[in-house]
């Protein structure tokens, strides 16, 4: 098989002092980073997804219901759409860049910097399975793993290189991942 590793949403407003800060997002950028060190070479390609917002209309809320609406974040031209310092992303190949004026939350939803959807990139690089890293478990990283296998991707997350919002919401995106045939593995943080 050839794998790829995707990177999730590892930016500064999903990390401590962020606008939607996650408890151990920092923590996961750093392990992360220490994976790619130690474990990167298994990797055929390395990419990462982001959340790139410049008008995501209703996505946006003052009153947010943190389901359908949020606080901003990750805006175009802001310091939180930034990658966190301590993901290294020398080993990055290419960055897709979702939501700009619509919500997304899938990798998958992501366009490469030649505009490409990152399916299509994948296949084009022989790519037949895929592990999912990133934050937040039960958000983003779940959904872009939803969207890895019905894309007919073999998918691992690494629980032990994400970091989830809340445990109880967490543990359904666990349930539901796996029930669609994603492997978990790692514990989670």
């Amino acid at each position: 098989m050839t794998t790829a590793l995707i990177v999730v949403d590892v930016q500064l407003d999903f990390c401590e002092g962020g606008s939607m800060g996650v408890d151990g997002g920092a923590a996961t950028a750093a392990a992360i980073s220490r994976f790619l060190a130690t474990e990167g070479r298994g990797f055929a390609h390395v990419v990462a997804s982001r959340d790139y917002h410049e008008d995501p209309g209703d996505h946006f809320s003052s009153t947010p219901d943190f389901v359908d609406t949020w606080p901003p974040h990750c805006r175009v031209g802001h310091a939180g759409a930034a990658f966190h310092p301590d993901l290294d992303v020398h080993r990055l190949e290419e960055v897709f860049s979702k939501g700009q004026f619509v919500a997304a939350y899938s990798a998958f939803e992501g366009r490469a910097t030649d505009g490409q959807p990152l399916a299509p990139w994948l296949r084009a690089r022989g790519v037949d399975a895929v592990e999912v890293v990133g934050i937040a478990t039960d958000h983003c990283v779940r959904a872009t793993a939803l969207d890895a296998v019905r894309a007919g991707f073999a998918t691992t997350v690494r629980l032990d290189l994400t970091a989830g919002v809340l445990p109880r919401t967490t543990a359904r995106a666990q349930e539901e991942m796996a029930g669609a045939g994603v492997a978990l593995t790692g514990t989670p943080r």
